[in-house]
């Protein structure tokens, strides 16, 4: 195939899964063999890799006041590791008990408004995030407190339209 042909196929896939969710547009990935259809599972580090996008997501607005998404980010990360532990309990990163506390710490700072509390609880989750892949042998896996955005197309302040 086409280098040309192989990039649109990888991107109209990517596309659909966005525009239309898991099932409706998928398309056997390169080298892999097909997903069904009818039950799609994420990989794993589909979930990490979407977790590691919360993570910063939730940095930023935790560190602008802006409580509601902060609030809203970590119930997705909070599903995320629900999802890892339920889709992949033969795996060492199904519990997921070290990360218990520094989230709860994140929603305390989160419901008092509190930046200082949550800078210094999400260093703590960070390091626990570093923890568990140290512990699973995936310590190449370095996860830090995010330095700058990626996302120009989102703003993580307060009460902006």
């Amino acid at each position: 195939m086409h280098r040309a042909a192989v990039i649109g196929s990888v991107a109209l896939t990517m596309l659909g899964a966005v525009l239309f969710g898991p099932g409706q547009a998928q398309q056997p990935q390169l080298f892999e063999q097909p997903l069904s259809r009818d039950h799609y599972i994420p990989r794993l580090g589909d979930i990490m890799g979407a977790m590691q996008l919360r993570h910063f997501k939730l940095w930023f607005a935790g560190k602008l006041g802006n409580w509601e998404l902060a609030s809203y980010e970590l119930a997705q990360m909070r599903s995320s590791f629900d999802d890892a532990a339920t889709l992949y309990p033969g795996i060492p990163v199904a519990d997921m008990t070290m990360m218990a506390e520094p989230v709860g710490w994140i929603g305390d700072a989160i419901k008092k408004k509190d930046v200082a509390a949550f800078t210094s609880a999400f260093e703590g989750m960070t390091a626990a995030c570093n923890a568990c892949h140290h512990s699973i042998g995936r310590g190449f896996l370095v996860i830090q407190v995010p330095t700058s955005s990626p996302f120009s197309n989102q703003s993580f302040a307060p009460g902006t339209p």
